[in-house]
C-alpha cells in the first residue's frame, strides 16, 4: 500500500462514510491511489472534462457514474457533488489532483462531503 492509498483509507473509508475513494492525477489521467476493488479508469475522462470544460453542463444534467444517473447539487472550480438515489458521488479538485469519494445508503453525505474537502484542503497546502 502506497501513501496516497493510506490516506485514502485513513482519511475518508475510515469515517465509515465514505464507501470508496480515488486520487486522480488531472496532468495525464493517472489513477493514483484507489481503496480496494474500486476501478473508476473509464470515469476518468468524464471527471476531468467536468472540471475543465462542462461545469455549466454539469450543474444543468448532472453526470452518470458506473451507468447511474447523478444529479448535480453543486459544482464550481474546485468541487462537484452528485446525489443519486440513495447514494452520491462527491469530486474536489487540486491544482495536481481530483479527488474521488462516495457514499451509500446510511451513510450521511455531509460527512463524506466533510471528509473529502478536508484531505482536498490538505493536498491543497502542500501546493499539490
Amino acid at each position: 500500500m502506497n501513501q496516497a492509498q493510506s490516506l485514502l483509507i485513513d482519511g475518508l473509508t475510515r469515517t465509515k462514510h465514505v464507501t470508496n475513494a480515488a486520487l486522480i492525477k488531472t496532468a495525464d489521467g493517472a489513477i493514483l491511489a484507489t481503496t480496494p476493488g474500486f476501478n473508476i479508469q473509464s470515469q476518468v475522462p468524464v471527471f476531468i472534462q467536468a472540471f475543465l470544460k462542462n461545469l455549466l453542463q454539469v450543474r444543468k444534467d448532472g453526470l452518470y457514474f458506473k451507468d447511474r444517473y447523478y444529479k448535480c447539487v453543486r459544482a464550481d472550480d474546485n468541487s462537484i457533488y452528485l446525489k443519486g438515489k440513495d447514494n452520491g458521488v462527491i469530486l474536489a479538485k487540486t491544482e495536481a489532483f481530483i479527488l474521488v469519494g462516495t457514499y451509500s445508503q446510511g451513510m450521511y453525505p455531509s460527512v463524506c462531503v466533510e471528509a473529502v474537502e478536508k484531505l482536498a484542503d490538505y493536498f491543497r497546502e502542500k501546493g499539490n
